[in-house]
């Protein structure tokens, strides 16, 4: 994999009837789809399909102190990670705003991350100059690359090709037992309803491992088929869901390991913790992430970046703009706090609708709040 993310292109691309993704896009390098992304995504959750995803960043860490020393630095409980577990962290900056989301499994003493190709040159080098005098060995991971694997029939998929299926959401198995060093099988809780499970296998090695899923029972999918689910769970993705603004309250990334969450709010210092702290214990979020259904008859879409506004006033910034197999024309947004759930937007050049279901209305007093009111004799 070439150092420079735009110059990737995976050997997946070779496979009769993929269509790359738009060169402009985060995803470029892999397929976009193979013909029929809406069939892709119908597979994706009714069977099994498989995503080409090796154009992210991977990162190993080796060190005995490495998960104690990446739990200072990033967002996450950490420290005590175990063997086999996953995890997904950011890193703020030092106004709380998120620079990089990643997603890591600490397996027979390496830590693996993976990131956005276009984040992780710079990911790796906040990482690299962070260690001082810590036991840990950040190194630039490009002996893997990750492919997902989607569907209530993923499990049997991995069986058939001799992997073990990690039985929870964010445990990891070796690849193969008998070669623990031939990568990893992770089990994550998104993007599908069902099963989706993200597989490090060696660079080298791609187009194999990538026909036997095939072989087994895997229907090629594209990117689009990916972001399409990811969009309909409500996650975000750091570059198209979020801005240079965007913390972490704002997008749902709130919650430690067993909430699948990527901030826990009751560890040690980090950089950008005071406004995490500040956010949780006195206010409110300034903007939340939304679906939206957008108006499938306009002439054009949105696109990512675009302002939502209602009566021409900007409320708010489109995210990830895709079409969906069951849902049509949708969208993730971030929408000012104070626009209600059922209000009619503008996105671009079509109108939009906020999806009630991702629309958390949260009235609570912060205890922070709280007792500062008490304090004034409110």
């Amino acid at each position: 994999m070439s150092e420079t993310p735009g110059l990737y292109s995976s050997p997946v691309l070779a496979r009769p009837g993929a269509v790359a993704a738009p060169q402009d896009g985060p995803d470029r390098g892999t397929a976009w789809h193979y013909g029929d992304p809406l069939g892709e995504q119908r597979a994706a959750v009714t069977t099994a399909a498989v995503v080409d995803r090796s154009n992210r960043f991977v990162i190993a860490i080796t060190g005995e102190e490495r998960l104690t020393w990446l739990h200072t630095i990033s967002s996450q409980h950490v420290a005590t990670l175990a063997d086999g577990a996953s995890a997904e962290n950011l890193s703020l900056d030092v106004n709380g705003r998120v620079e990089h989301h990643m997603v890591m499994t600490d397996l027979d003493g390496t830590t693996w991350i993976d990131t956005e190709a276009d984040r992780g040159p710079d990911l790796l080098a906040f990482l690299s100059k962070m260690v001082f005098w810590s036991k840990a060995a950040p190194r630039r991971g490009s002996e893997r690359v990750v492919v997902s694997l989607l569907g209530p029939k993923a499990d049997s998929i991995l069986r058939a090709v001799g992997a073990e299926v990690p039985a929870m959401p964010y445990d990891a198995l070796p690849l193969d037992a008998a070669n623990p060093d031939l990568g990893l099988v992770r089990r994550m809780p998104w993007p599908t309803r069902t099963d989706s499970f993200d597989v490090l296998v060696p660079a080298d090695r791609l187009d194999e491992w990538w026909a036997k899923f095939v072989v087994a029972g895997a229907r090629e999918a594209g990117s689009w088929a990916f972001e399409a689910l990811r969009v309909e769970s409500g996650r975000p993705r750091l570059g198209l869901d979020t801005d240079d603004r965007t913390i972490p309250h704002e997008v749902g990334w709130i919650g430690g390991v067993t909430e699948f969450g990527a901030v826990h709010l009751e560890k040690g210092c980090y950089r950008g913790q005071e406004t995490v702290a500040r956010v949780h214990n006195l206010g409110k979020p300034p903007r939340r992430l939304v679906l939206l259904h957008l108006d499938g008859s306009a002439d054009g879409r949105p696109e990512t970046g675009d302002d939502i506004t209602v009566g021409g006033r900007s409320v708010g910034r489109i995210g990830t703009v895709v079409d969906h197999f069951e849902l049509g024309p949708i969208a993730l947004a971030q929408i000012k706090r104070a626009v209600p759930v059922e209000t009619t937007l503008d996105a671009g050049p079509c109108a939009a609708s906020i999806d009630p279901d991702s629309y958390v209305l949260d009235t609570a007093v912060q205890a922070g709040r709280a007792a500062v009111d008490r304090l004034r004799g409110r």
